[in-house]
């Protein structure tokens, strides 16, 4: 069985993908306590909760595997776009400390889709030309979750797998390895939003809510759902859920909202754990602040993507 380590695990979306593949998990680190606690909820193995430039890779357990969602907001469209100018892209070089400590034999890395087109590709250029030069293949493709999880959410993420090279600079397991296909999205909204139940009135928008107009004049669709952007509402025309953000639940920018014969309300964040591929038995703790628990939901992985790429590695790592 391969055991796996993960870092930047977050509330755990990776490794439970890798879990459901079949791996085992060794250990798992995450500095945000928030998420931490929210982790511990639903897994028993090592949680090392701190920060990974701070945390020594020589006093963990050997791997088969490394897994790092690594900070985003560097290569983002939405950030300030400062590559390894922003300290926070350092940390692709801390996880490659990790590999040359640990010799794992695969590098899963997750990201932003905007991360192959930064700095015109040349922060793409250096991550790559960097694995390799550490003994590891590379192979990159961004996946959308509604393509790849069956899940109705439009979620872009590009994800980075190296097989680390034999002793004589073969490596089979590469050649072996292939991306998984795209498959029919068959789920839609109403699979996960169960649009007859009422649900805590804290969720609904009533008419002394300043933005109750337009949500009434354009939230006529009750199979998808929408956004509040501030000063208007848009429709995912696709009829799925539009990519949950990190800051939907800190105020009124991207907003996932849906309409139910009981009125308009955001999602919950129970709904926002759904539409990542989480199992309902995943728990959330029910001390935590809604704000904290959209944050976790909008920062993690599709499960059911990673459980896919995961099966992959493993079939062709032998």
């Amino acid at each position: 069985m391969y055991k796996v380590g993960s870092l930047y695990a977050g509330v755990g979306g990776v490794c439970m993908g890798f879990m459901n593949a079949g791996a085992e998990l060794a250990w798992a680190n995450e500095w945000d306590a928030k998420a931490c606690v929210t982790y511990r909820h639903n897994f028993g193995h090592k949680l090392y909760e701190g920060d990974v430039m701070e945390l020594d890779p020589e006093g963990l357990a050997p791997v088969d595997i490394l897994a790092a969602g690594f900070p985003c907001q560097p290569f983002s469209v939405a950030g300030y776009r400062k590559g390894f100018g922003d300290e926070r892209g350092n940390h692709f070089f801390r996880i490659m400390k990790y590999v040359e400590v640990l010799k794992p034999k695969v590098i899963f890395l997750e990201n932003v889709k905007n991360l192959q087109g930064h700095d015109n590709g040349n922060t793409f250029r250096v991550i790559q030309e960097t694995i390799e030069a550490a003994g590891y293949s590379f192979d990159a493709k961004v996946l959308n979750t509604k393509d790849y999880g069956n899940i109705p959410h439009n979620r872009e993420r590009i994800f980075i797998v190296a097989f680390r090279n034999d002793a004589d600079g073969g490596n089979k397991a590469a050649e072996r390895f292939a991306f998984p296909e795209p498959e029919e999205l068959t789920r839609v909204v109403g699979d996960v939003v169960d649009f007859s139940a009422k649900v805590d009135k804290a969720f609904y928008y009533g008419k002394d809510r300043y933005m109750y107009p337009e949500l009434k004049k354009h939230m006529t669709n009750p199979d998808t759902v929408y956004q509040w952007r501030r000063l208007y509402v848009r429709e995912n025309k696709s009829n799925v859920c539009p990519t949950l953000t990190a800051n939907m639940g800190t105020g009124g920018h991207n907003v996932p909202l849906v309409v139910t014969k009981h009125g308009f309300r955001k999602l919950t964040p129970k709904e926002c754990f759904l539409f990542q591929g989480f199992p309902e038995d995943y728990k959330l703790p029910a001390e935590m602040a809604k704000s904290h628990l959209y944050k976790q939901a909008g920062n993690s992985v599709s499960v059911p993507v990673i459980e896919r790429i995961a099966e992959k590695i493993i079939e062709a790592a032998g």
